[in-house]
């Protein structure tokens, strides 16, 4: 069959594609998973968001062109990760409930976020086996941590450009090892074939975290009041972009947190801060960083049920396609 890129695309696809995991270059792997998430529940639905409004997304791409026709397709979905995240709630808003006051309640969880580590991090080493792009859509942010390690087996000496609205630094939040606010901190400390993690946005962020920041040398964070001042004092976003670039190594993985943006771009996500990028200059960021560095693999998270999360993520995710397979030249 011939397929009209321009023609309307089938509800319950994604971006209307006709390819299937095997013949796509990006492979995608969904993790409806909420458990940790500390404010505001609803993340697990992201993923459902994000592929409903796919199908309103153009295919032809004014920065990268028709890149759709590597292929971008969603793997089967892992029924077990949903079955682990409606075991884990109950125990899950205890802890929460009780400040974190409940170790049994939190071991409990801790055990089904190891096993949705494990599933993880099993689709994602499949995927490079099979010499695709791995790819995440969340879920909190704990979803990617075996994505994360997957590619750094594969890639050692990778570096992680964290976008984000917090650091994600604490030590077991609430409890919780895998915590969506630790996925950063278990990265550094259980995932040593990283080199270095680059965050930017981070304005949401603890004591404790700010003197990781100023004593690990594998981290180097930009804040976001510093790049909204040096902004405000007239220097252009490219140069910014540029400083940020600089510091990755040559292979790079992208751990997006939807709440990195600016609040509008995404309002139901689950700890939304003031503040943070807006769309333009993320797509500078990343069109940049695709032309500078190899981008080896990704994940979207924290993206909340509303329609328009799902509008923003859809098109983001897209663009981190884009990039991605830009990046990756002969």
């Amino acid at each position: 069959m011939t397929f009209d890129p321009d023609a309307p695309a089938a509800e319950g696809s994604l971006y209307g594609l006709p390819c299937s995991p095997e013949t796509a270059r990006i492979q995608v792997q969904v993790v409806p998973w909420q458990a940790t998430t500390s404010y505001r529940r609803g993340t697990r639905g992201g993923p459902a968001a994000l592929v409903s409004a796919s199908v309103q997304v153009d295919l032809f791409d004014v920065e990268y062109g028709d890149f759709w026709q590597a292929g971008i397709a969603l793997l089967p979905e892992d029924e077990r990760i949903r079955a682990w995240d409606d075991e884990a709630e109950p125990d899950a808003l205890r802890v929460i409930e009780n400040l974190g006051d409940d170790p049994e309640a939190a071991a409990r969880v801790n055990r089904l976020s190891e096993r949705v580590n494990d599933v993880v991090y099993a689709s994602a080493m499949a995927t490079l086996d099979a010499g695709k792009i791995p790819t995440v859509v969340g879920g909190d942010h704990s979803s990617p941590f075996g994505l994360i390690r997957a590619v750094a087996e594969r890639f050692p000496g990778v570096g992680v450009l964290h976008i984000d609205a917090h650091a994600d630094l604490r030590d077991a939040y609430e409890g919780f090892t895998w915590s969506h606010a630790s996925i950063m901190f278990n990265t550094l400390r259980h995932i040593s074939d990283v080199s270095l993690v680059v965050q930017v946005g981070i304005r949401d962020v603890g004591s404790a975290e700010v003197a990781l920041i100023r004593s690990e040398p594998r981290l180097r964070t930009f804040f976001d009041a510093d790049l909204a001042a040096r902004l405000a004092d007239g220097e252009p976003w490219t140069t910014l972009v540029d400083e940020i670039i600089a510091a990755l190594p040559a292979q790079v993985y992208v751990s997006f947190d939807v709440d990195g943006m600016e609040p509008s771009l995404c309002p139901t996500t689950g700890t939304p801060v003031p503040g943070g990028l807006d769309w333009r200059q993320v797509q500078r960021l990343l069109a940049r960083l695709a032309d500078a560095r190899e981008i080896v693999g990704f994940d979207v998270n924290e993206i909340g049920p509303g329609e328009w999360d799902g509008n923003v993520a859809a098109r983001l995710f897209y663009k981190l396609c884009g990039a991605t397979l830009r990046s990756q030249r002969p």
